[in-house]
C-alpha cells in the first residue's frame, strides 16, 4: 500500500489558500475520522500549521483522488482550483518530505525548531482518533528521531532563528532602538512566547501581553517583565503600542480598521508598525490602507528570512544526507513487514491445511481405519496440499522462462537450507 503525502504550504500556495484550508485543533478529530473513512484509506494523520496543511496517509493504489475530493469539499473550493497549488509525494518520496518538514528544512525558515513540535501534536491527534496505528504510526516514530539526529548531528539549530525572530529583527530594522519602543504582542501560544523571549534579550522599553485567557498572558508576561491584557480590552490599549505582533488561533480578524484608526487618533498619528504572524490573519487586510500604518503579514518576511538561510544552507546540506539515509533505512524495514507477512501467510496456510487433515485422520482412526494405511494417506495429502501451490507456479515459470523466480526456487529449497534446519 503507497504511502502518500498531499497538501499546500507557503512555496506553493498564497496566505489567502492557506488560511482557507487551514484546519484548528478542534476540528481535527472529525477530520480524521472522516479521511479514514474515505474508500482506499488505511491510515491518516492532518498537519495544519500557518504555512502547511498536509495530509499524510497510507492507501489503496488509486486513493489520492479521494484525498484531494475530500479536502477540497471539507473547505468549499474546487478540485480544479486547488489541484493548482497541491503537491502530491508518494512512497519514497513521501517519506522523505515527512522527514525533511519535521527536520525543519521545508520551513520558511530554514531549520527552525517548531515545526517538529507540531508534526508531534498532529501524530499525537491522529493517534488519539485512531486513525495511525500501523505502518504510518511507525513512521512518525522514526521521523522523530530523525529530526533529533538533524539537529544534534548538525548545526540547522546553531542560531536562533524563527519566525518569531524574523519578526523581531524586523521590527528592529524599523525601530532602531527597541528599548524606546512599547511592544504588544496579541496572543500566547508558542510563536508569541519566542517573540517575547526575543524582545526581551532586546531590551525592548515595554512590552504589553494581550490574550484571550488573561491567566495564559499573565504566566507570559510575568516571565519577561511585561503586562498582562484580556483581550477584550485590546482596544483600550493599542494606542500605547509602537509595534504590534499577533499570532492567535482567531478565525475572524482581532484588529480591525475603525479600531486601528481610533489608536492612530489617540496617538496623533505617529507611525504604528503591525507584523500578522497568523494563519488566518488576526489583522484586517484593510487596516493596511491607513496612513501611518505598516502592516507586514508572514509572506513578507522572506527578505528577513533570506539573510538567516545562508548560515544554514551548509547544515542542511549535511541533514538532506542523514534524511537520504535514514529513508533508505525506513523503507527496508517496510519492505521486511511486507515479507513478514508474506510468511505469516504462508504459515497460516499450512497450519490450516495440517489442521483439516489431522481432524480427517482422527475420525478415520476412529472408525476403526488402520494406522499405518491413516498415516501413509495423511502424510501424502499434506504433501500434495503443501507443495501444490508453488510446484504449479514453478511450472509457469518454466514455461515463462523466468529465470529468476527458478534460482530463488532452488535457493529456497536447497539441501544447504534444509541442513541448517536441523
Amino acid at each position: 500500500m503507497p504511502f502518500i503525502a498531499l497538501g499546500l504550504n507557503h512555496q506553493t500556495a498564497p496566505i489567502a489558500l492557506r488560511e482557507s484550508v487551514a484546519v484548528e485543533a478542534g476540528q481535527l478529530p472529525d477530520a480524521l475520522k472522516a479521511l479514514q473513512a474515505l474508500d482506499g484509506v488505511h491510515e491518516a494523520a492532518l498537519l495544519s500549521t500557518c504555512n502547511r496543511t498536509e495530509i499524510y496517509a497510507q492507501i489503496d493504489a488509486g486513493a489520492e483522488t479521494a484525498l484531494l475530493q475530500w479536502l477540497s469539499q471539507q473547505h468549499g473550493l474546487s478540485a480544479d482550483t486547488l489541484q493548482t497549488y497541491v503537491y502530491e509525494h508518494v512512497d519514497a518520496h513521501a517519506v522523505r518530505h515527512l522527514f525533511r518538514v519535521a527536520a525543519g528544512l521545508d520551513s520558511l525558515i530554514l531549520g527552525e525548531p517548531q515545526i517538529l513540535g507540531q508534526v508531534k501534536t498532529a501524530w499525537q491527534a491522529a493517534r488519539e482518533a485512531h486513525s495511525v496505528h500501523g505502518t504510518l504510526d511507525r513512521l512518525f516514530q522514526q521521523t522523530f528521531s530523525v529530526a533529533k539526529r538533524v539537529r544534534t548531528d548538525t548545526r540547522i539549530g546553531a542560531h536562533p532563528v524563527s519566525v518569531a525572530f524574523a519578526a523581531v529583527r524586523m521590527a528592529q530594522r524599523l525601530f532602531s532602538e527597541l528599548n524606546r519602543a512599547t511592544v504588544m504582542l496579541v496572543g500566547a501560544g508558542d510563536t508569541i512566547e519566542l517573540a517575547a523571549r526575543h524582545l526581551s534579550d532586546a531590551k525592548v522599553k515595554r512590552l504589553l501581553i494581550a490574550n484571550r485567557t488573561l491567566e495564559h498572558a499573565q504566566t507570559l508576561a510575568s516571565q519577561h517583565g511585561g503586562v498582562a491584557l484580556p483581550l477584550h480590552d485590546i482596544d483600550r490599549h493599542l494606542f500605547e503600542a509602537d509595534i504590534v505582533i499577533s499570532a492567535t488561533a482567531s478565525r475572524e480578524p482581532v484588529l480591525n480598521k475603525s479600531m486601528m484608526q481610533s489608536a492612530l487618533k489617540a496617538r496623533k498619528h505617529k507611525p504604528m508598525f503591525l507584523l500578522d504572524l497568523a494563519v488566518p490573519r488576526d489583522i484586517a487586510a484593510d487596516v493596511a490602507e491607513l496612513s501611518d500604518v505598516y502592516l507586514y503579514t508572514v509572506d513578507d518576511l522572506e527578505q528577513v528570512i533570506e539573510d538567516n538561510r545562508a548560515s544554514r544552507r551548509e547544515a542542511a546540506n549535511e541533514a538532506e544526507v542523514i534524511i537520504d539515509l535514514q529513508v533508505q533505512h525506513f523503507l527496508a524495514w517496510s519492505q521486511a513487514q511486507g515479507n513478514q507477512n508474506a510468511l505469516k501467510t504462508l504459515r497460516s496456510s499450512g497450519e490450516q491445511a495440517r489442521d483439516a487433515l489431522l481432524e480427517q485422520a482422527r475420525e478415520q482412526l476412529l472408525n476403526g481405519q488402520d494406522p499405518k494405511t491413516v498415516l501413509e494417506l495423511l502424510a501424502h495429502k499434506l504433501t500434495n496440499k503443501l507443495l501444490h501451490a508453488p510446484t504449479a507456479a514453478l511450472r509457469q515459470a518454466a514455461l515463462r522462462g523466468d529465470a529468476e523466480l527458478l534460482r530463488a526456487a532452488e535457493k529456497l529449497y536447497s539441501s544447504d537450507n534444509q541442513d541448517n534446519e536441523k
